[in-house]
């Protein structure tokens, strides 16, 4: 598999984070602040409880990154998107919106957020049913739930996953975009709100847009790989026959 994917998403999600402490910061609060006083009390036990929580989270994301390329694939199946690069098309443009969306400009890509909230409102009541989180084990499947939450930052991703074409590709962009994410949500969730708080500062947030138009921008103008080291197969027939009609001479 290409790599250039994979250090994209990766970014998209670290740079992300200014995103990430606005519209997670409070689920994580809830959580921090959910678990039992023993979790609380045993420090070693609430890291655990966070990094539950960030696997059933990341795990949600590998598996919608699976479905984005599954769907994909069946679509160059049908032949629908022959001879047209959809996929860099959309993923390079939603990455351009959403580095707006980060700098807090134009919210560019809520439509989508709210067309996400359709889905959600089925799956967000299960995440109640684990409230307050009392094991690890609680912890895991609340992430699992959360990782569904609607987000033009992991939609703008989904997007990128699609281009892969492939369910393995495609889970793998979205779990390198999860370990992205990990750093700023983990500090979040073990109570640093200082690091929240700098995250939100203007200054930060258009930088982190800024960074992550430039990838989209990149992404359009790449040049489609792959294709100008193979010789067409009636080329290397020719080539064939060529040699067949022109013995070496001796």
């Amino acid at each position: 598999m290409n790599l250039e994917p994979l250090i994209a998403a990766f970014t998209v999600g670290l740079l992300g984070g200014t995103h990430c402490a606005g519209m997670c910061g409070g689920i994580v609060g809830a959580l921090s602040s959910g678990l039992s006083d023993r979790l609380r009390a045993a420090r070693w036990h609430f890291v655990v409880a966070q990094l539950a929580y960030n696997v059933g989270r990341i795990a949600s994301y590998t598996l919608a990154g699976v479905i984005a390329g599954a769907f994909a694939w069946h679509l160059g199946k049908t032949g629908v998107m022959d001879g047209f690069p959809l996929g860099k098309l959309v993923a390079g443009v939603i990455m351009v919106l959403f580095g707006i969306y980060l700098t807090g400009w134009w919210h560019s890509l809520l439509w989508l957020e709210r067309a996400g909230t359709y889905l959600w409102r089925y799956i967000e009541p299960l995440g109640r049913r684990v409230m307050p989180v009392r094991t690890a084990r609680q912890a895991l499947l609340l992430g699992m739930v959360w990782g569904w939450l609607p987000c033009g930052m992991v939609y703008a991703v989904l997007a990128l996953a699609m281009t892969s074409a492939d369910p393995l590709s495609g889970g793998a962009i979205m779990f390198a975009f999860g370990l992205g994410t990990l750093p700023t949500m983990l500090i979040m969730g073990l109570a640093v709100t200082r690091f929240g708080r700098l995250l939100q500062k203007p200054g930060v947030r258009i930088v982190a847009g800024l960074s992550v138009m430039l990838l989209g921008i990149a992404m359009l103008l790449a040049k489609p790989g792959g294709h100008g080291h193979h010789a067409h197969p009636a080329m290397q027939t020719d080539g064939a026959h060529a040699g067949m009609h022109h013995p070496p001479e001796n």
